[in-house]
């Protein structure tokens, strides 16, 4: 490491002995943890100071993504990998396509894995890498770096802003120690880290609490549409369990569900009635077979001898609220075999 370097590496706040960390090595575990624990409380209150930047920063993304932009990560080390982390997340969490907020960092995959040093010491290389992605001014661009001066970074940022992209750069040294400019710094200094210069502790801490934030407006825009199938859903099982009002019907006892629904206007069709009771038997409410059980085998055959003769025969079905659905799927698939006039659910009115 040249001079110079070192003398820029030397004055970050990240690089720094920890006054109340000095001993933790020669600590037992418990003291371990709670120092830890301590120093980490400390994050929460140096990001609050930048909610002003961070809100900016929401903004942009979602408005980016309503348009059709990307929100497009770059980092280094533990800073890459928080980007690639949450860029991960949003499909399964938000819906949004694995396209529309990406994470890149420097070494390409294999650094996720194993730590390519060099390779984040080259602009050129975060420049060609966001070239890659064929940007456009709709795209926001997000550098991430801990000790605020990592090349590849700073090569991105750059290179975003000659294309005209916005810019957000986050990191946990005060932004008078960096030379970048960003359209928005969220400089978030955390001091000196729990083991001097593991910025994976406090500094990636902090940073993944910012990105949390940033990617969190999204589903404003990205998750209504995912709504729509559960819609569907309800849809479809108010057609099956709520379409009728109640009957008076002799039979078998069976306790009804309670629904809200509008009584069914009775056709001048003949009719009939299939109870199913709690143990899942099934009843026919007619005079020859009144309370006798029926398999749905048996119910089949006497089912085709009286629809073979009149199809023009509205059934309506009391199913005790308890009765295994598995028990109705059976009833319902014959029905539609057997093509009956209507097919009707007699329930409860609900009683104010």
């Amino acid at each position: 490491m040249d001079q110079h370097l070192f003398n820029q590496l030397n004055k970050l706040n990240t690089e720094q002995r920890n006054p109340d960390t000095l001993d933790i090595d020669l600590a037992d575990a418990l003291t371990i943890a709670k120092k830890i624990n301590d120093e980490d409380k400390k994050v929460a209150d140096a990001v609050s100071n930048r909610l002003d930047e961070i809100s900016q920063a929401i903004d942009w993304v979602a408005q980016s993504l309503a348009i059709g932009g990307r929100l497009l990560y770059f980092g280094a080390g533990t800073s890459g990998r928080l980007g690639v982390l949450d860029s991960a997340e949003c499909p399964p969490t938000f819906g949004t396509r694995p396209d529309q907020v990406q994470g890149c960092i420097a070494g390409g995959e294999a650094a996720m894995f194993v730590a390519q040093e060099r390779a984040e010491d080259s602009e050129e290389l975060g420049a060609a890498d966001l070239n890659k992605l064929e940007p456009n001014t709709t795209d926001v661009i997000c550098g991430i770096a801990a000790s605020g001066r990592t090349p590849y970074v700073h090569g991105a940022i750059k290179r975003a802003r000659e294309i005209g992209c916005k810019t957000i750069f986050v990191t946990t040294v005060p932004r008078e120690q960096l030379n970048l400019i960003s359209d928005v710094i969220i400089d978030v200094p955390v001091g000196p880290e729990v083991i001097m210069g593991s910025t994976r502790m406090k500094s990636a801490t902090a940073q993944k609490m910012i990105l949390n934030m940033i990617s969190s407006k999204k589903r404003r825009y990205l998750t209504e549409i995912n709504v729509i199938p559960y819609v569907d859903v309800m849809l479809v099982l108010l057609v099956i369990f709520m379409v009728t009002a109640p009957f008076m019907i002799q039979g078998i006892d069976v306790e009804l569900p309670n629904v809200e629904s509008q009584p069914v206007k009775k056709a001048n069709l003949e009719n009939i009635t299939i109870s199913i009771s709690s143990i899942g038997d099934f009843y026919l409410d007619l005079e020859s077979t009144k309370n006798k059980p029926f398999s749905i085998v048996e119910l089949k055959e006497e089912l085709m001898k009286i629809l073979n003769n009149n199809n023009a025969i509205e059934v309506y079905i009391r199913a005790d609220k308890g009765v295994i659905f598995g028990e109705v799927a059976k009833l319902m698939s014959l029905l539609q075999e057997l093509k009956p006039d209507s097919i009707n659910f007699i329930t409860e009115p609900i009683n104010d």
